[in-house]
């Protein structure tokens, strides 16, 4: 535990048995997507969330039944650690107040837009094979 959270994951299982239903459906969704354009990437509890990496972190799944500090959400965030680095053609992730992540918060399974998600998944793939040379 640290000071922002009263929580604490040892595995991915724990972290997945403590999500309410609507929660669960939409990180198993995210998961697949993440696995399905990844396959080898690395999937590491930190910050209490699911973090995936290759040769860097990725991105991250961010339930909004997971606190952080004071900050309040709603829906479960999906965020590109370099999100900056990735040409937002939709206009589909949200910048907030962040210098390198982007990300997109999902209310429900069906406002996932599996396209643009695969798009930007393989990009941000990219963008981790050309910033380990």
């Amino acid at each position: 535990m640290n000071k922002f959270q009263n929580l604490s994951f040892i595995s991915i299982g724990e972290f997945l048995d403590y999500l309410p239903q609507n929660e669960l459906k939409i990180v198993e969704e995210l998961r697949n997507l993440v696995f399905e354009c990844i396959p080898d990437a690395k999937e590491k509890i930190s910050y209490n969330v699911p973090f995936y990496s290759r040769n860097k972190r990725i991105c991250f799944i961010w339930p909004s039944s997971i606190p952080w500090g004071k900050v309040e959400n709603n829906g479960v965030k999906f965020g590109f650690t370099r999100g900056n680095l990735l040409d937002d053609y939709a206009q589909y992730l949200e910048k907030e107040n962040r210098e390198y992540v982007r990300s997109k918060t999902f209310f429900s399974v069906e406002e996932i837009d599996h396209k643009i998600m695969k798009d930007y998944l393989f990009e941000a793939l990219e963008v981790d094979r050309e910033n380990s040379k």
